[in-house]
């Protein structure tokens, strides 16, 4: 009985040669307390389809009927079925078995090697080096999805590799590959890997490459290709979109000061550099730091210097070295008295805000020269602006100002256009934040640009040409106040 209630709560039960138990089930089957569903396998699942219970139970079936099989070619990179429910291991013969809803495709070849590792009951699954081999045999056309994984992705596989474990790390790959390679019979598929790696590691021509990703590596321009993916997509929302040109009333010179000082102000609030209104007066008509907050006081100058400059604000880039070049100028202006942080240098080594890991340090330079290639096919002045700000910011080509260029960059463009430049101001830091966290994490360009909307129409409104009744202005719509404290009213 206890046997019977046991085989009873598992979903999935074998045949067996234990007498005893295979009575059992025949007892059970015959009760129609289970049902057998293919070839040695039995279910007590009486509701769902044979195919939905072997799919989702198809590891433990491979482990209890065929001890020592290994999971291989691109289901040992993959670790599921194929588009067209296929899987494929590496067994004591070649054969194909069609089971409801899968089909598996055995290999004749080596049982586990050193580096395989056990998965569930006895199945293995190929180690890394072993399935990349794998990948580069020779498949026949089939008309089904074949046993290789294409090369494009082996070779981004790889490239991912060189980015995360660094050149030693993707030798140390190839070594292990030879030494499989030999125990396993696949030289020829080594000879392959050889010359995909020598490419990717530059000893070996470019040419032999086949991924973008891959070649871009080879070429030493390597790009994020995910962070490409969600420029893409912000692009081809901001195309397909019209929008509203909103003329900047600020254009006499001391307007213009007026209101790039406010946009200095807020700028660096955003980023932890708080100021009183009057200090930060005070910094930038003096010229002379606060005393015990020189690096701040020179923030607060810095940003001020650029974004009050009509000249240096109408400037944007034609082509990617002009990107890198204004990039590098407004950085030194803006971190000039933060020397640590490599003022017009692109950045050393990663960084991060909060979950959020921008761009690899290596992947700086090729990912702007890509995304550039978008911002180039967008015309209107507020769709280059929101493309290139979050260009900079989910980038972050520096160690540090990033938000603050991104900003500046995007006001360059407003300023070149003859339109309304954006202030973003402390009330609306976490709208701010949050819509750029949208599209980072969520793919979501759409709160990204109804932010930015909003903080053009909320600026586009202020009359900059007196200073303290810009302040008077500004003071109503609460943009003074944080964000858990009120919202911008305007």
């Amino acid at each position: 009985m206890e046997k019977n209630m046991q085989l009873r709560l598992q979903e999935l039960i074998f045949s067996s040669s234990n007498p005893e138990v295979s009575r059992e089930i025949s007892k059970m089957e015959n009760k129609g307390i289970i049902r057998k569903i293919a070839p040695r396998i039995y279910t007590s699942n009486l509701e769902e389809s044979a195919a939905k219970i072997i799919q989702r139970n198809i590891f433990q079936i491979l482990g209890n009927l065929y001890p020592g099989a290994v999971l291989s070619h691109r289901s040992a990179l993959e670790f599921k079925p194929t588009e067209d429910s296929q899987i494929f291991l590496t067994y004591s013969y070649s054969k194909k078995i069609e089971l409801p809803g899968i089909t598996l495709n055995f290999f004749k070849g080596e049982q586990p090697v050193e580096g395989d590792s056990k998965f569930v009951g006895e199945l293995y699954v190929a180690s890394q080096e072993r399935a990349f081999l794998e990948n580069l045999q020779s498949a026949r056309k089939t008309g089904r999805l074949p046993k290789n994984l294409p090369v494009e992705e082996l070779e981004n596989k790889l490239e991912k590799i060189f980015l995360i474990k660094g050149e030693n790390g993707l030798n140390d790959f190839r070594d292990n590959a030879r030494e499989i390679s030999v125990k396993t019979g696949m030289q020829s598929e080594y000879a392959k890997l050889n010359k995909i790696i020598g490419a990717l590691l530059k000893t070996r021509p470019s040419n032999l490459l086949s991924s973008p990703i891959a070649k871009a590596r080879a070429l030493g321009e390597p790009y994020d290709e995910g962070r490409l993916k969600l420029f893409e997509k912000l692009f081809i929302h901001l195309k397909q979109d019209i929008f509203e040109n909103i003329e900047d009333k600020n254009l006499s010179p001391e307007s213009f000061r007026n209101f790039a000082f406010f946009e200095a102000y807020f700028s660096n609030y955003i980023e932890g550099t708080v100021f009183e209104i009057e200090e930060a007066k005070q910094i930038v008509d003096s010229q002379i730091p606060i005393k015990n907050r020189g690096e701040d006081s020179h923030d607060i100058l810095g940003t001020y210097k650029l974004v009050s400059s009509k000249k240096e604000m109408s400037l944007i880039p034609a082509n990617v070295d002009e990107l890198f070049d204004i990039l590098s100028y407004r950085h030194k202006v803006l971190l000039d008295a933060r020397q640590s942080k490599k003022p017009g240098e692109f950045k050393d080594k990663n960084n991060r805000a909060g979950e959020t890991h921008f761009v690899d340090f290596t992947m700086v330079r090729g990912t702007l020269k890509k995304g550039f290639e978008f911002y180039q096919a967008l015309t209107d002045a507020f769709s280059r602006a929101a493309f290139i700000m979050f260009l900079i910011s989910e980038v972050h080509p520096f160690l540090d100002g990033n938000g603050r260029i991104a900003r500046v960059m995007m006001n360059a463009e407003f300023v070149h256009a003859g339109q309304s430049r954006i202030m973003i101001p402390t009330v609306y830091r976490e709208d701010y934040l949050g819509a750029l966290r949208k599209l980072t994490r969520s793919s979501d360009p759409s709160v990204y640009i109804k932010m930015l909307q909003r903080a053009q129409k909320f600026s586009s409104q202020l009359d900059a040409s007196d200073f303290l009744n810009l302040e008077k202005q500004i003071e109503k719509t609460n943009a003074f106040k944080e964000s858990a404290e009120a919202v911008l009213k305007f």
